[in-house]
């Protein structure tokens, strides 16, 4: 069995990547946690095969649960699951030792699937973020200089797209918005065409990387 810790604030999102990777077969989640304290005690008192982490924390940084991780655990495999996908953060995790990054709305991997891949040697990132690593060592084109101001959001359509970022789907938006679901997908095109995207997951890392999810 392969263990897996997780530390991850958000409780739906929690439960659902435990039952996620038991569904796939295979792994023993012995650690869930909401909080940098409870994971450290945890990795105090055990080492599993992987430690994914969650970014954004109440009482603290992933970032740095991660740089002591890796200190304390050396080779520990580590994944960052998160919404947020700008440099500083991405950068960040790798330079402290996590070597896959995924956001959370990233239909691309399954997370079981991405989990074997980390432990045999891969680096498991979403598309989005192996794009902007990319665009880290081109030169920037003329026209890049669009600043966060020419994507900004209206306070209902971050509202909206803050909660896509968390996993629920445009019908249970609508519900928790008191929303038709005919609005919440007027707005879904509004803030693809602000954004200049064309799927849920790069509106969510390019409102992330325009720091539009951090005002949320």
């Amino acid at each position: 069995m392969i263990t897996v810790y997780i530390v991850e604030d958000d409780e739906v999102m929690r439960r659902s990547l435990c039952e996620r990777m038991r569904a796939h077969g295979g792994f023993a989640v012995d650690v869930a946690v909401g909080t940098c304290s409870e994971i450290r005690a945890a990795l105090k008192q055990g080492r599993p095969d992987v430690l994914l982490v969650d970014l954004g924390l109440p009482d603290g940084s992933g970032l740095d649960v991660i740089a002591e991780a890796a200190t304390r655990h050396s080779g520990l495999a580590i994944m960052v699951i998160t919404v947020f996908g700008d440099e500083r953060r991405v950068v960040g995790a790798i330079r402290s030792g996590a070597t896959g990054y995924l956001l959370k709305d990233d239909p691309t991997h399954e997370i079981g699937i991405a989990i074997r891949l980390l432990l045999d040697g891969g680096s498991p990132i979403s598309p989005a973020i192996a794009r902007h690593l990319i665009r880290l060592f081109q030169p920037a084109p003329p026209d890049a200089s669009r600043s966060a101001a020419d994507g900004k959001l209206t306070a209902r359509e971050q509202e909206v797209l803050a909660l896509a970022a968390k996993g629920f789907s445009y019908s249970e938006i609508a519900q928790m918005l008191n929303l038709s679901a005919n609005t919440v997908a007027s707005y879904t095109k509004h803030i693809y065409e602000k954004l200049a995207v064309g799927s849920r997951s790069e509106a969510i890392y390019e409102a992330s990387r325009l720091g539009l999810l951090d005002r949320g």
